[in-house]
């Protein structure tokens, strides 16, 4: 069939970016071959941004010396999204804000947090949905085995087609939004079978994910032992999953991204660690304690790739900057409490004890489950307005095209999120709070 079109891009940063988006989309238009021996060699940072950038103009300039003009960051031929209008779906002007206001109004039947800090999206192209939904399914049943036939009604429940098309816009291709959607439901069969709802136990949980991961960051070893390793990974569904999720990935990816993939990964499991040792001890963290676990075993290995989604890459030097470090650690945490806020009437109709921040609250901070909820609403807000204010402080320090369009890619990443967990409402269910 043809290749479905892309849908329009949707943002994130609608009063924080005001600020700034007609200055770095200007500045960012005139950035051309033609620029690399005038890029600007320092560039102030806003109060806003919570760590200095010593090494940015320096990265900014780039390499030096006769031959290297053309390899200056400033320089490269990586041009940012033209934004698009989200009423008529035509493309703005050049002096228009880079991040457009968001659609207005919740899709229908939605569920609706009172409270809660969002910004709607415009819905997910449905052909793109359709198409992505079957490829998906294909394989997950054809390809690597990943459930038996009663999971079935589970698996499409989950619509990760949809998921990923709407997290995913700018997407160049199925593939592309296929590399996103292979990667979400392999995590997702990690967490189920090895922590969680099928089968999963704290016990014995660090070999698994030890065993697991190296299906990501592969095992170098001798001759005699790499068979052995190369055979487990076909053992059970998460390792099936997460080995042909990766080589599809590294296909896509540069080794740079990759890398960082792999470390965000690393950070995922730490935090399923983490939580199943307190389940272990039938410990409940303070809050702080909670947030720190929660800034681990979060969303943040999503939108850390959408540059590779999205066909293009964010130099490793300015992904490392401890700016765009904090942005990303702001964008996980707040997808992470709008998870937290959406599966809480389902975990608590689980078996066991499952340990969310409201409940935290509830307990650590002596409140009713209704009062620990609401105040989870507050700290979601906050970490929004944080993040925003923080990408917003970046983007006008640091105005490359490459970074501009990550913001945005995670911007739009932070909002699909919500939009899959507000209508997805065959997993979720609101408490009786309001």
């Amino acid at each position: 069939m043809p290749e479905p079109g892309l849908s329009p891009l949707q943002s994130s940063l609608p009063s924080a970016a005001a600020h700034f988006g007609a200055h770095v989309l200007a500045q960012a238009g005139t950035v051309g071959v033609e620029a690399a021996d005038t890029a600007p060699s320092t560039f102030p940072v806003p109060a806003a941004v919570g760590e200095p950038m010593p090494d940015l103009s320096r990265i900014l300039r780039g390499p030096s010396g006769l031959g290297t003009a053309g390899l200056s960051l400033a320089a490269r031929p990586v041009e940012p999204p033209v934004p698009v209008s989200l009423e008529s779906g035509v493309p703005v002007t050049s002096g228009a804000p880079a991040f457009g206001a968001p659609a207005s109004g919740a899709p229908v039947d939605a569920l609706e947090i009172p409270g809660l800090y969002y910004h709607p999206v415009p819905e997910p192209d449905p052909v793109r949905v359709e198409e992505l939904s079957r490829r998906i399914k294909d394989w997950a049943l054809d390809e690597v085995q990943l459930y038996p036939d009663e999971w079935e009604g589970q698996f499409d429940g989950f619509s990760v087609g949809k998921y990923m098309v709407a997290c995913h816009p700018d997407a160049p291709s199925i593939e592309h939004l296929m590399v996103a959607a292979r990667l979400m439901v392999a995590e997702n069969a990690v967490d189920d079978i090895y922590c969680e709802d099928h089968g999963g136990s704290p016990v014995g949980l660090g070999g698994r994910l030890l065993l697991a991961h190296t299906a990501l960051d592969p095992l170098h070893t001798t001759a005699e032992y790499q068979p052995q390793w190369a055979e487990s990974l076909h053992e059970d569904a998460p390792r099936r999953s997460y080995r042909s999720a990766m080589e599809y990935f590294v296909r896509q990816a540069t080794p740079s991204q990759a890398d960082r993939f792999r470390h965000d990964m690393a950070r995922l499991h730490l935090g399923y660690l983490a939580e199943g040792a307190w389940a272990e001890t039938d410990h409940t963290p303070e809050v702080w304690e909670y947030l720190v676990m929660r800034q681990f075993n979060n969303f943040r290995p999503c939108p850390t790739i959408t540059d590779t989604v999205g066909g293009y890459e964010l130099p490793a030097d300015l992904h490392a900057q401890p700016a765009m470090q904090r942005v990303l650690a702001l964008a996980g945490n707040a997808c992470t409490i709008v998870n937290d806020l959406y599966s809480y009437t389902k975990e608590l109709a689980s078996p066991g004890r499952h340990l969310n921040l409201p409940v935290v609250l509830a307990d650590r901070e002596n409140l009713s489950d209704q009062d620990g909820y609401l105040k989870a609403v507050e700290v979601h807000n906050d970490l929004m307005r944080e993040f925003e204010a923080e990408s917003a402080a970046l983007a006008a320090a640091c105005p490359v095209p490459s970074l501009l369009r990550f913001l945005k890619g995670v911007a739009v990443w932070v909002d699909g999120n919500h939009y899959w967990h507000q209508t997805n409402t065959f997993r979720y269910s609101l408490p009786d709070f309001w």
